[in-house]
């Protein structure tokens, strides 16, 4: 084989290679326009939390977000904790119909993966954490 040749089919192989990195299977969405709607993917609508809402659920809920979350979301969920104002796009508000609208796999996606400002929790909260949070959050969304 000539090294013409050999060097074509190396640079095919390389190509290949880094471009498998983009393949439709990743699920990351490292591009994204802020002003662009956050949609999960289709396949998150399956997802159930294995978990029972209880009184506990709720209060563990209200503490991780507490901690975590209402610097940006605001207290009350309505996006408009101090943090968020600041960061360019506004937060979600969990008492608007397009949020109530999501399914629950959706939000638990969504806290899982993050996106732009908000910081992914796949690593800094367990399944069972980030469900409690599903579910405080659709408490609030259920308050005035």
């Amino acid at each position: 084989m000539s090294k013409n040749k050999i060097l074509a089919a190396s640079l095919i192989i390389i190509s290949g290679v880094g471009l498998a990195g983009f393949s439709a299977e990743n699920k990351h969405d490292y591009h994204f326009n802020s002003q662009d709607p956050w949609k999960a993917p289709a396949w998150v609508d399956t997802l159930k939390s294995p978990y029972h809402d209880e009184p506990l659920t709720l209060a563990q809920g209200e503490e991780l977000f507490t901690l975590y979350c209402a610097s940006c979301h605001g207290d009350g969920g309505y996006g408009d904790g101090a943090a968020g104002g600041a960061l360019g796009q506004k937060p979600a508000n969990f008492h608007d119909t397009l949020v109530k609208a999501q399914s629950d796999g959706s939000v638990f996606w969504k806290i899982s993966t993050g996106r732009g400002n908000m910081p992914p929790f796949k690593d800094v909260f367990t399944d069972e954490q980030r469900w409690q949070l599903v579910a405080y959050i659709r408490h609030l969304g259920k308050t005035e």
